[in-house]
């Protein structure tokens, strides 16, 4: 029982790199901290910390010994969970980050329908366009559009979201509309980032163009917001803009060419997840497709 105890200090500490921040969040004073890890490093014959005045790091024998812990402890708590609460209602807090516009579009609906089938569980949510460290940060579950460009997490598609490219009408009257991909090059393009946009034809061919213009922001809702004010062309999803469409505060542009499809993933440090985490992402699988269908 202490080397497990001592197993689950060793992590918090090495995800705080350092052992008076693991203290802290461990409620115990520094010189035990110490003096339990240096009982561990005893214990397995290796030196797990690389110390100095400034960091505490792993060394090569705790990169390894801290994954293998990880995954001990996970696997401990969640037999324990299983034992003590039979996982029949799960209950507690799921912390979780996800991007804005798509919570408050897609997510809001459903986060209240599953707040009435799980009462007891709770949640407090990040809405950041960031990604969240799911192994450093206080992190259950990420909701993030794209696959991840960290392979070690584990990513479950949720959705599928058609795009369109649309602008106001009094932007297209001052500027002109353009009739095939290239001509972006010469609009006002609202975009995500500073990079080309790929276009596919409805017979399946393709065409990237280098695009430009005043504003580029990390919230698709800012950028719809300032294509209904008349500045530019916008890529977003074709369910976002469904109601300005109809209203004609928007319209198609280059109707016959489509951007990607954007996915959306729930992202998990491992496959070991609690109920509360599990049924959430098994909730949205389920739920999301007819959510989309019904904005669109």
């Amino acid at each position: 029982m202490d080397i497990f105890r001592n197993m689950n200090l060793f992590v918090e500490v090495a995800k705080a790199s350092s052992f008076r921040r693991a203290a802290d969040v461990l409620g115990l004073p520094n010189s035990t901290v110490s003096r339990r890890i240096a009982e561990l490093e005893r214990d397995v014959g290796l030196r797990l910390f690389n110390r100095s005045t400034r960091r505490v790091e792993l060394t090569e024998g705790g990169r390894l010994y801290f994954d293998n812990c990880q995954r001990i402890i996970q696997e401990a708590t969640l037999a324990h969970q299983e034992l003590t609460h039979l996982q029949a209602q799960p209950s507690g807090v799921i912390r979780a980050s996800m991007p804005v516009d798509f919570s408050v579009i897609y997510l809001s609906p459903l986060l209240a329908d599953f707040s009435r089938r799980y009462p007891g569980i709770r949640f407090s949510l990040d809405l950041t366009p960031n990604q969240a460290d799911l192994v450093g940060d206080p992190v259950d579950v990420a909701i993030r559009m794209g696959p991840p460009k960290d392979q070690s997490l584990i990513a479950r598609p949720i959705a599928r979201l058609g795009t369109v490219l649309v602008a106001a009408p009094d932007y297209l009257q001052r500027r002109g509309s353009p009739e095939q991909p290239q001509d972006l090059s010469g609009h006002e393009c609202l975009r995500m980032k500073d990079a080309p946009w790929v276009l596919f034809h409805r017979d399946g061919s393709s065409q990237s163009v280098e695009v430009g213009g005043q504003f580029i922001a990390n919230s698709r809702g800012l950028l719809q917001q300032l294509a209904l004010s008349g500045q530019g062309i916008v890529q977003t999803a074709d369910s976002w803009v469904q109601a300005d469409l109809a209203a004609q505060r928007l319209v198609r542009v280059l109707p016959d060419w489509t951007p990607p499809v954007v996915s959306a993933y729930a992202l998990t440090a491992t496959r070991l997840l609690p109920a509360k985490v599990r049924v959430f992402i098994d909730y949205l699988v389920a739920n999301m497709a007819q959510a989309d269908q019904g904005l669109s």
